[in-house]
């Protein structure tokens, strides 16, 4: 009797620890989901940030004159950030690509000094690109404005594909999620079921049977949304590391608000699991049970 009681309770631990990893993941899942669909803009401006274009400069240019370019480009809206590339550092980089030495065989340096340019986010499209290089070729001292007009228009598409994409792919893996918590919550649930039956046999009412269950299936859902956001901080940690300009901890009510949403999820997952669950077998005739 005692060995019976005791694989009872063995069983009834894993299954408790069972379910709380499988809700812990699930929601894990999600909130990884909520972090990207709340940082979708600022992945986007990161991705269009890094579209730029190079401003090549007339050959003999004084370095008053370049300082003066780049001061007023700077002090642009449309200006993130600019480099200024003198030949000499242009034409090393150009040979160690190549791989030999071109100035040795032209016998001077043809590259021109040029400011390199990374464009605000709101900027990053060929329309306003156009307008930018039409006054920007306005000025004596500017030879020519380069930048790839497919790749701009190739990113900014790609962008819209992917908004698209992951709303999609939220709802679907949001429904997934949900059907994965709902059946490891009934799995647990079906582990009882005898009790359930009895205790409604004997007279207790619906409500009264439900309670523990539902109060347990909460507690559940809160130790596994706690879990989950262990996880998400650890994962963010891990892409602070990586990628510094993507991550910003300085964000407290953008995390709280996905932290708040998780507990949210867990909790509302499985009090609507575990009550369907139970009354599942509420229902069903006393000879299904087996």
């Amino acid at each position: 009797m005692a060995s019976n009681d005791k694989h009872t309770a063995r069983r009834l631990r894993t299954t408790y620890l069972t379910t709380i990893i499988s809700i812990s993941l699930v929601l894990f899942m999600l909130g990884i989901l909520g972090l990207i669909i709340l940082n979708a803009r600022q992945i986007s401006n990161h991705v269009k940030e890094n579209i730029g274009f190079s401003i090549i400069l007339k050959d003999g240019i004084k370095d008053v004159d370049i300082n003066q370019i780049q001061k007023s480009l700077d002090a642009e809206p449309f200006v993130k950030s600019t480099h200024f590339i003198h030949p000499d550092s242009a034409a090393a980089q150009l040979q160690k690509d190549l791989g030999e030495d071109f100035i040795e065989f032209l016998g001077y340096n043809p590259l021109l000094p040029s400011i390199d340019i990374k464009l605000n986010a709101n900027y990053a499209n060929n329309d306003s690109l156009s307008l930018i290089e039409a006054d920007l070729m306005n000025n004596p001292k500017i030879k020519e404005v380069f930048y790839q007009r497919d790749l701009v228009s190739l990113i900014n598409d790609n962008v819209k594909k992917i908004s698209l994409y992951l709303l999609g792919f939220s709802a679907l893996l949001l429904i997934i999620a949900v059907a994965l918590v709902n059946n490891t919550i009934r799995l647990s649930i079906y582990s009882k079921r005898f009790i359930i039956k009895t205790m409604q046999l004997v007279g207790a009412k619906h409500s009264f049977i439900r309670r523990p269950f539902v109060l347990r299936g909460i507690g559940n859902g809160i130790v596994s949304a706690f879990l989950a956001i262990g996880l998400i901080v650890l994962f963010l940690y891990y892409l602070h590391q990586q990628m510094p300009e993507l991550i910003d901890f300085k964000n407290i009510e953008l995390y709280g608000a996905l932290f708040l949403l998780v507990i949210m999820m867990g909790i509302i997952i499985s009090w609507i699991s575990t009550n369907l669950a139970v009354r599942k077998y509420l229902r069903i005739d006393t000879g299904n049970l087996y």
